[in-house]
């Protein structure tokens, strides 16, 4: 999924996704279709995409459609410098670029060079690769998620919390996994890591002697004429560059990744991944196809989806990815069938992932949408225990939940579209709530309905209570087996 960050010290890199709740007819928005075959772009798609631009959920969206032999692309918003984007524009891409490093080692495979139970040691003589019992981790278990990496390096200092992973090294990355244990052995469960993806994309990076950027350049993005691609910016990639904005709009720096470029790194645009998505597909032929066939080829089961090497089908045989940097947010995703496709590119901290399955998926919902002027009704001070409060504000148009020394929890209004990478999640311990963070500082809780809302990427749910007048008296969070009723004490304005 998308990057998140923390480390002993807690690092402010950027909250995931938002919902800016407004009267979009107060709003202009533009929309300009870049090829001759309009309307592949599903009606009630366009008509979300046009609401939330104008509502300033997004500063621009960008869709890139397949349909049979036909692809469009439709874009939405300005630009920082009033231009109207297009199929040239670039975006930071983040975890879509898993997907490229899950081809690269589906063609190591391929040619005999490796297989998926290489273990990591033997690629990685001079690293220290946390084991257990007498398991070691494989190329497998990292490109499927069960390696029992954490879902960042634990030991992640910054020197610049606006661009957290420039400075993050082989060097550093060989520390934390010496000093790394595992918590149970690698092969036995799910747990989506960054820290895998990129130990993965380093090491093949070690096996052909060729830094990722170049390796990735020579045998995915040259071959299918990628031009507009790559995790390093060329002067024209530069010339082309939708500004990245964080979750309140604020302006973001474009993020380097370091040693785990393998994970998040690739700068591309609309038109390009659509060249890469058809690829995928088996529509336009490339020497990519069998890697590419090998790497979506489910092999591993986690609630609701499958899992091959990093791509994710689920159970209507939808295969996608998504991704999330600083500034930007991503949507890749096509049919098991090969007939329907579509790249999202937003330059805003903002879930996307509603319009893509919707684009593919005519039943698919799209993302309910809750008054500005409700939010309002969730503001106070709520008791979870004698000393841990659970507190609701507002910044601007979205609203957070912050417990008793512990970072602000963003919520929103999304669809419950079932996911299954542990994010965070919230353990009543004696008389507080302890909350398991293993990526950024702020994470998302979403709305499914009205008062009641869920955590995307666990089993938890939130659920504002009313009285018999209708006004909010307490919050009662729902997690493993135990209802946790925190009733409201002051209410804020």
């Amino acid at each position: 999924m998308g990057w998140k960050n923390r480390s002993k010290r807690e690092v402010t890199v950027l909250p995931l996704l938002n919902r800016r709740i407004a009267a979009w007819s107060l709003a202009v928005f533009s929309m300009t279709a870049m090829s001759a075959n309009a309307g592949l772009l599903p009606e009630r798609v366009g008509r979300a995409a046009q609401e939330r631009i104008a509502a300033g959920t997004y500063q621009t969206l960008v869709f890139g459609v397949v349909e049979g032999d036909k692809s469009e692309v439709v874009a939405f918003g300005r630009l920082d410098n009033g231009g109207t984007p297009d199929g040239e524009t670039v975006y930071e891409i983040g975890s879509i670029t898993k997907t490229f490093t899950a081809t690269l080692l589906a063609r190591a495979v391929l040619s005999g060079r490796v297989t998926l139970d290489t273990r990591v040691t033997q690629l990685l003589p001079d690293f220290k690769i946390p084991s257990r019992g007498t398991k070691e981790i494989t190329l497998g278990d990292l490109a499927t998620h069960r390696s029992g990496l954490p879902f960042m390096p634990s030991d992640l200092l910054p020197s610049d919390p606006a661009n957290p992973f420039a400075d993050y090294d082989a060097m550093k990355l060989k520390d934390f996994l010496a000093r790394y244990e595992l918590p149970r052995e690698p092969g036995a469960s799910y747990e989506y890591s960054n820290v895998g993806l990129g130990l993965l994309g380093y090491v093949l990076m070690e096996l052909e002697h060729t830094p990722y950027d170049v390796l990735a350049s020579e045998e995915i993005l040259k071959p299918l004429g990628m031009t507009m691609s790559g995790t390093v910016f060329t002067d024209a990639m530069r010339a082309h560059l939708a500004s990245g904005h964080d979750i309140t709009g604020k302006a973001a720096k474009n993020w380097d990744l370091g040693a785990l470029a393998g994970a998040g790194a690739i700068r591309s645009t609309a038109d390009d991944l659509l060249r890469y998505v058809k690829a995928n597909m088996g529509i336009d032929q490339s020497p990519l196809a069998d890697a590419m066939k090998l790497a979506q080829r489910p092999r591993e089961m986690a609630k609701t989806m499958r899992i091959g090497l990093v791509w994710l089908t689920t159970n209507k045989g939808i295969v996608w990815h998504n991704g999330l940097t600083g500034g930007y947010t991503s949507f890749l995703g096509f049919t098991a069938e090969a007939r329907r496709a579509v790249v999202i590119l937003t330059n805003r901290v903002t879930d996307l992932d509603d319009l893509g399955f919707a684009t593919l998926d005519a039943n698919a919902p799209l993302a309910p949408v809750v008054p500005s002027a409700m939010l309002d009704d969730y503001v106070g001070t709520y008791k979870l225990a004698d000393k841990f409060l659970l507190k609701t504000f507002r910044v601007n148009d979205v609203l957070f939940v912050q417990a008793t020394g512990q970072a602000a929890i963003p919520v929103f209004p999304s669809p419950p579209t079932e996911f299954f990478n542990k994010v965070v999640g919230f353990t009543l311990k004696g008389d507080h709530l302890e909350t398991q963070i293993t990526g950024q500082p702020a994470f998302p809780v979403f709305a499914s309905a009205k008062d009641k809302f869920f955590l995307k990427v666990v089993d938890a749910q939130v659920d504002f209570e009313r009285d018999a007048g209708g006004k909010i008296v307490a919050i009662v969070l729902h997690q493993n087996g135990l209802d946790m009723r925190a009733p409201r004490m002051t209410t804020e304005r």
